[in-house]
């Protein structure tokens, strides 16, 4: 299990919308389950993105909180790709591909890190708490991965 502290409003296009491709400029071999943690601070250029400029409106951007769980499920380098994998995929970065995401009905308000870092049992028994039995099997303990 790990957790991926994103800025706002791209956390919340994870959670609630069809962002399914996160930028970094660092690659990760990891795959798995993954909390998507939302920073403390807020990217203002971010709707200069044209697929979040539609989606942004009527989100409520949550700050410093875990607000969904999702699959990682590969991570490739974008930067000689001459059409993006995703409208969401910026060029010159590695793309987390995310799957399974499934935002909770309440954020879990917990103080993030940089990179992928491993929340504490207890953050993960926060989380479970909102998931029925299925998804946190599914998601948290690796069941049908």
């Amino acid at each position: 299990m790990r957790a991926l502290t994103v800025r706002q409003p791209w956390a919340s296009a994870i959670a609630h919308a069809d962002k399914r491709t996160e930028n970094r400029v660092w690659p990760t071999s990891y795959r798995g389950p993954v909390l998507i943690h939302s920073a403390r601070t807020i990217d203002r250029a971010a709707n200069r993105h044209a697929p979040m400029s539609a989606i942004v409106r009527g989100l409520q951007l949550d700050l410093g909180a875990v607000l969904a769980v999702a699959r990682l499920v590969d991570c490739h380098d974008g930067t000689d790709e001459r059409t993006p994998c995703t409208p969401w995929a910026m060029k010159g970065h590695h793309h987390l591909v995310l799957d399974d995401v499934t935002a909770l009905p309440l954020p879990v308000p917990w103080q993030g890190r940089l990179q992928l870092w491993v929340p504490p049992a207890e953050l993960v028994a926060r989380v479970r708490l909102q998931l029925d039995d299925e998804t946190a099997a599914r998601l948290l303990d690796g069941e049908g991965s």
